[in-house]
């Protein structure tokens, strides 16, 4: 017997080839197929063995290694390992470990080795720390009509719709993302809304995210709104807490009249927005606004709590409690103000578009806002 070297022409090539795998609950097996370029004249053995990498042997996968043989006039074999079982599901970055091929026998290595991946990116479970700023459940005056606390298992399509697509022109905005239904872009775990936004190819554009709204299902008019959420934040990135005047069928934007709750621009992590939109007497898109900086950290550290109260003729703005903003109906004008109307909540997270602008190899994909609550209190 002899072995033969990488180059040699006189024998069959030998080939690994790299292999993913979806994380179960349970233990699964992960299958590396090698495959000879002909069958060979006589037994064909080779040395292989695993190599950690993102995932760990023992947590992850059970290691292996040991001799491989593949019979004379044969052309195939395969090597088996056991992926580890979570039955929580979580959802992380993708993990790899490597099958490292030697001593090949009466073969020539093609490659000598091949990547396991495991895919855990879409895994359902996603725990977040809590910590940050809590609005009570009851304020003086004021009943609690209606929340969503996102503790179920799954998205409450009774109240909420899953926009898909990119919308006319990037939902007016030149917006780069792909808004889909899907679980990989929005979801509920752990008690929090999670909406997700890859760098991925879909749909003809580089990213994908989630936007929901509850037009059609829940609307509102006055009261005190509290949505407590995590932002994310980096280049490119748009995430959004707002509202429509329910009338936008029928009158179009801006004349439905739009009420932003929160709206972060990622290359400003420390600072939100909060600003109204409609149609001035010309039939011109007007607004007012106003921001909020934090005095120390960013956004994307812990919970905070975007709040509105609004009256008749009258709406602020608060984070955490604290207000930065108020406007009147003096401020738009009696004969355009819409804002004493039904409107609809839209909870996004864009990328790219005509305010932050396109994200670039900074922004660390995937980003995710959390949302804890929402609730509505009226008088």
């Amino acid at each position: 017997m002899f072995s033969c070297s990488k180059g040699s022409d006189t024998n069959p090539g030998l080939s690994i080839q790299s292999v993913s795998i979806i994380r179960n609950a349970t233990e699964s097996t992960m299958k590396f197929h090698l495959s000879l370029s002909r069958p060979a004249t006589k037994a064909v053995t080779v040395d292989y063995t695993s190599t950690d990498g993102t995932a760990i042997s023992g947590r992850d996968f059970t290691s292996v290694n040991g001799s491989l043989s593949i019979a004379e006039n044969m052309t195939e074999a395969t090597i088996d390992v056991i992926i580890k079982g979570d039955p929580l599901n979580v959802r992380q970055p993708n993990l790899q470990f490597n099958i490292i091929l030697s001593n090949p026998k009466f073969c020539t290595l093609i490659n000598d080795s091949a990547t396991g991946t495991i895919i855990t990116e879409d895994g359902t479970y996603l725990p977040t720390d809590n910590t940050g700023y809590m609005t009570p459940m009851t304020y003086p005056g004021y009943t609690l009509i209606w929340s969503d606390e996102f503790s179920g298992e799954s998205l409450d399509l009774n109240v909420w719709n899953q926009e898909t697509g990119n919308g006319s022109g990037g939902w007016g905005n030149n917006e780069l993302e792909y808004y889909t239904n899907r679980p990989e872009n929005t979801f509920v775990s752990n008690g929090n809304l999670i909406i997700e936004a890859r760098r991925e190819k879909i749909g003809g554009f580089n990213y994908s995210s989630g936007r929901m709204t509850t037009q059609n299902k829940k609307f509102f008019k006055f009261g005190r709104i509290d949505i407590r959420a995590k932002l994310p934040v980096g280049k490119g990135l748009w995430p959004a807490l707002w509202m429509l005047g329910t009338d936008i069928s029928t009158v179009g934007w801006p004349s439905c009249g739009e009420i932003d709750n929160m709206e972060l621009i990622g290359m400003t992590p420390s600072t939100v927005y909060g600003t109204l939109h409609w149609s001035n007497a010309a039939g011109e898109h007007a607004s007012k606004g106003d921001s909020y900086t934090l005095p120390s950290g960013d956004f994307s550290k812990e919970f905070h709590v975007f709040s509105i109260v609004w009256s008749k003729d009258n709406i602020s703005w608060y984070v955490d409690d604290q207000k930065y903003l108020e406007t009147s109906i003096a401020d738009v004008g009696a004969d355009n103000y819409p804002f004493n109307s039904d409107q609809f909540f839209i909870f996004n997270v864009a990328v790219g578009g005509n305010w932050p602008g396109p994200p670039d190899f900074s922004t660390d994909f995937p980003e995710r806002m959390f949302v804890d609550y929402v609730r509505v209190f009226q008088q």
